[in-house]
Formats: C-alpha cells, structure tokens, sequence
C-alpha cells in the first residue's frame, strides 16, 4: 500500500514538473508590428516578451527566451474580447436540447455558467477570428431580469471560467414584454426596496441574513457589480441615466440604437455602450436610428464603444468584420481596436485586453490588418498557451474534400 501511495505522489509531482516546464516556455516575437490598444498605439519592429502567462518586456535591449519567432510583415494585437454572446451555451440553434441560453424561469440569482460548455465547437471556430475571451450571457426569460454574466478563456479547457456571477442583466423596452413603464417601474422598485433594507438593516451585524436576491442588488448598488442594461429608445436610455444618478450604478448599455440622438449625455454619465456595428435596419419602433456609422458618432462624442457581433454563439467568430466595418464607416481605427479589446476588458474586470507588461499573455499574430477579410490568424496564445486554430469546420472540408478508401459516408 506505501509503495502504491509512494508512486502516485510521485506521479503526481512529476505531472506538475512538467505542467510548469509548460507554462514557464518563454516566447519572444520580433520584428512585429504591434498594435497595442494603449496610449503607446502602434510600435514598429518591436518585440515582445512573454512567459509564466504574462508578458514579461517589451523591446527588451537583450532577448531571453527558450522559443523566437520572427513577426517580419505581421501584426500583433490583443486576444479580442466578446462582450455579451452565447458561445458555449448554444451548439445548434434549433435544437433545444443543445440550447441553453432561455427559460422562462430566468430572473437576478440565474447563473449560466452552470450550462457552459467549454468543448463546444463554436469555441474553436471562434478563435478563428481571434477571441481569447468572452464575456457570456442567457437570453432571459419573461421577467426583465435576464440573469448575469460569466467570464470565460476560449482555450476549450474544463477550467476555464474565469469569473462567474457578473453583470446583472435587464431587458427593457421593446427587448422586455409589456409595457416598457411595467420594466422600467420594476427595476427601480427593486433598487429602491434593495436601498431601504440597507439603510434599515445597516446596524444589525447579522448579514447572513440577507438573501441571494438581496446580496445581488446590494453588490449592483455599491457598485461593485454591473448593471447591464438592453434598450434602445433615447427616452428608456435618459431614465435610465437618471437611474444610474439616484443609485450611483455602473451602468452598461446593450444595443442603444437610438444613442446616437443622445451622445453627448452618455457621455458625460461615462456609460459604456455594448453595441453590434452591423445593425443598420430598423427591428422595432424602438431601433429606428440603427445605422453602420453608430459606432463612429459615439466614439466621435466621447462614448466608450464596446463592438460586439451577433449575440449567437456562432456569430461571435465575426467579431473583427463588424470592427471592420466600423472603420469603414468612419469609426477611428484604434478606438476600433479598443472596442474589442481593453474597453471590454475593463468594463467586465478581464486581466487582459492590451499589450502591456504584466497583463496575461492573451495575444493573436496576424498574417496582415485583422479587420481585413483576407488576413488569417498565424498564431495565437492564451494564458502564454499556444492554441490551436483549426475548426470543426476545417476538419469537415478536409474530410469530404479528400479522396480516399474510407467507405462513401465517409468521402465524396
């Protein structure tokens, strides 16, 4: 029985030896044009330096590590970050059993992260187009309360949740059924009641005795836990601005069609707006203002844009064409990189997001312009991990686009 015991401790020891062997690799990519989503902007010909999962220099003046890689003609960005999509929880949209993202039961304690499921297949089609991180969400159910948000690597790995319990969710407007005076009138009835406990209870030193629900509401009105809002028409918006005053919220808007008639006063409330680039048509009387230069009037007036593609999961992996497009119609190309990068980042509280010493490893080597639709990912890294870039979908091409002797369900 010793020598059993013995054995496996050293097994154990030895796995971990060379788990750290792993991540201790230091990489070093020179000669890389890097777009670094930081008031540094664009470095030329630069190196970085990265090991133990975090990048460790730039431009060093002497080059130490175990792997070189030379980035001559390519371009080095941030791992993109998908804001408020439904990767992992979803694998065909039809299916309802392999759809977890809506039930009518969804209210503030639904936690998503329970369903996630890191082996999906649209994860690995999603680092296609560059995204190392997702910030992910349910769809919601009949109340305004849609449930919060977690935050997850796309390494595919059992353990790569990140954070759980984020954002606090809310449907409002056209987004909610019913009346939109209904939503609006149950969220600030929910502040409010959530407001007056505190100040009732605020001398009682037992605290476990507040609930779930009202530990959640308390976090969203200290602040220390988002509140992110769906809504569209400017009037919902600058009530909700005057929310955010009476409470003193972090406030997130999602969609914010008609923003644009509103830009300045989002503005001056330092509101983030999560937004898709290419909604440019009206869905409801609420999104009459949807245009593909959006993004562009927002940033232009001082917004912090946050793009976002399709809240499909498998939409995600299109993340750099709506940045794309948003450059095209006028949007300022880096804020455009920070809208996929370090605004996301720091607005749902990710370690990541720019080029900078001491920020985790989450970088993708480009083979051009990552808003192009030509260029392709070269290389990408997260945590300092290399990852693999090859899809269901590439497996599916060169399965049946192959000759060979395997039986014809097999072949062409």
């Amino acid at each position: 029985m010793n020598k059993i015991k013995h054995t496996m401790v050293a097994l154990s020891v030895a796995s971990t030896l060379v788990a750290t062997t792993a991540l201790a690799q230091s990489v070093a990519i020179e000669n890389v044009t890097v777009h670094t989503a930081t008031d540094a902007g664009v470095l030329n010909n630069a190196t970085v330096v990265f090991g133990n999962g975090k990048i460790t220099a730039i431009n060093p003046s002497v080059i130490s590590a175990q792997t070189v890689i030379d980035g001559k003609g390519k371009i080095l960005t941030p791992g993109f970050i998908g804001a408020l999509n439904t990767v992992g929880l979803v694998e065909v949209g039809q299916v309802k059993d392999s759809r977890d993202t809506r039930d009518d039961k969804i209210d503030i304690l639904f936690d998503p992260s329970f369903a996630f499921n890191p082996k999906s297949t649209a994860i690995a089609f999603a680092r296609k187009g560059g995204l190392t991180t997702s910030v992910v969400n349910a769809d919601g159910g009949e109340g305004i309360f849609a449930g919060q948000t977690f935050n997850t690597q796309m390494n595919g790995e059992w353990d790569s949740i990140l954070s759980n319990k984020g954002a606090l969710v809310v449907h409002l407007g056209a987004s909610h059924e019913g009346s939109r005076a209904v939503g609006m009138q149950a969220l600030f009835t929910q502040l409010e009641d959530a407001k007056q406990a505190l100040i009732d209870d605020k001398d009682k030193a037992d605290t476990d005795a507040v609930n779930d629900e009202s530990k959640i509401l308390n976090a969203v009105l200290s602040g220390d836990k988002i509140l992110a809002v769906k809504v569209d028409r400017a009037s919902d918006i600058l009530t909700l601005l005057k929310l955010k005053q009476h409470f003193q919220l972090q406030l997130v808007l999602i969609g914010a069609a008609d923003a644009v008639l509103i830009a300045p006063q989002i503005a001056a409330a330092n509101v983030p707006v999560v937004m898709n680039g290419l909604r440019n048509l009206p869905e409801s009387f609420d999104s009459l203002h949807n245009s593909l230069d959006n993004a562009a009037k927002l940033q232009q007036a001082g917004v912090k844009v946050i793009l976002t593609a399709s809240h499909g999961a498998h939409s995600i992996y299109a993340l750099r064409y709506v940045v794309g497009s948003a450059v095209a119609n006028g949007m300022d190309y880096n804020a455009a990189l920070k809208s996929v990068t370090v605004n996301a980042a720091t607005t749902f509280k990710i370690d990541a997001g720019v080029v900078a010493v001491g920020k985790r490893a989450d970088l993708v080597l480009w083979s051009g312009d990552p808003f192009e639709y030509s260029t392709q990912v070269d290389t990408m890294w997260i945590g300092g991990e290399q990852q693999s870039t090859t899809s269901r979908h590439d497996k599916l091409r060169d399965r049946y686009t192959t000759e060979s002797n395997m039986p014809r369900a097999y072949t062409r």
